[in-house]
């Protein structure tokens, strides 16, 4: 009997997934958790495999063999926790009004938009610690970083389009791409506001923002009004 199992990589157990391979997720995971808590105390810079054996207990071999190096381990930590801040964002804007002045629906979206950011502050520290790093260029961490801005004002993009889906869609989508950057940075700015000074929440800005997206965005719709009759 113990002969017989010996050699298998991995041993079943009742719920069917091989014991291996939940070890390996566990073990993933524990590295993860790790590497995280480490850059929110030390930086990139203290971030290094030496410090994450020592967090974990774990050897180099076993995290070089789950991400070969402290860039695709630094990728995967970013990747996760865009993960959840995405799927956050999803379920936060999961039932849009359908009706409402421009203001209404926009201050829905920002107002659910705040609340994402502000339950997931450890996330935003270690994407905007990446990002101003100039120690933090390795190819697959600065494409990581890349993939989440892009995503984000994605979601800006969907945003404003919606507050606007009144004016058609063509008008809707082009104040979307006027104004998406200029949306995600008003959010980046509210963070780091609330980080410096925590009495100044990201919900508190909010009102300010709307105000501002709203006379932003109904010039850009009576500019491209103007524009289509001119050209009409």
């Amino acid at each position: 009997m113990a002969g017989g199992t010996a050699g298998r990589a991995a041993v079943e157990e009742p719920g069917g997934e091989p014991t291996g391979n939940r070890r390996g997720r566990r073990s993933k995971e524990e590295i993860l958790d790790a590497t995280a808590r480490v850059m929110a105390l030390r930086g990139y810079a203290g971030t290094t495999i030496s410090t994450i054996t020592a967090e974990t207990g774990l050897p180099r071999s076993a995290i070089y063999h789950h991400f070969h190096s402290k860039g695709g381990l630094l990728s995967a930590v970013m990747a996760r926790g865009a993960r959840g801040f995405f799927a956050a964002m999803r379920a936060a804007h999961a039932d849009p009004p359908a009706g409402g002045t421009h203001r209404e629906r926009m201050a829905w979206y920002l107002d659910r938009t705040a609340e994402v950011f502000a339950t997931n502050p450890e996330f935003m520290r270690l994407h905007f610690l990446l990002l101003l790093s100039d120690e933090a260029a390795e190819a697959e961490v600065a494409e990581m970083n890349q993939q989440v801005r892009d995503e984000g004002r994605a979601y800006m993009r969907v945003m404003i389009s919606a507050a606007f889906a009144d004016q058609g869609p063509e008008i809707a989508e082009a104040v979307a791409a006027e104004l998406d950057f200029f949306t995600i940075a008003g959010f980046d700015g509210a963070f780091i506001a609330s980080q410096a000074d925590p009495e100044r929440t990201i919900a508190a800005q909010m009102a300010r923002l709307t105000d501002a997206m709203v006379a932003l965005g109904e010039a850009a719709v009576a500019r491209h009004k103007a524009l289509a009759q001119k050209s009409g």
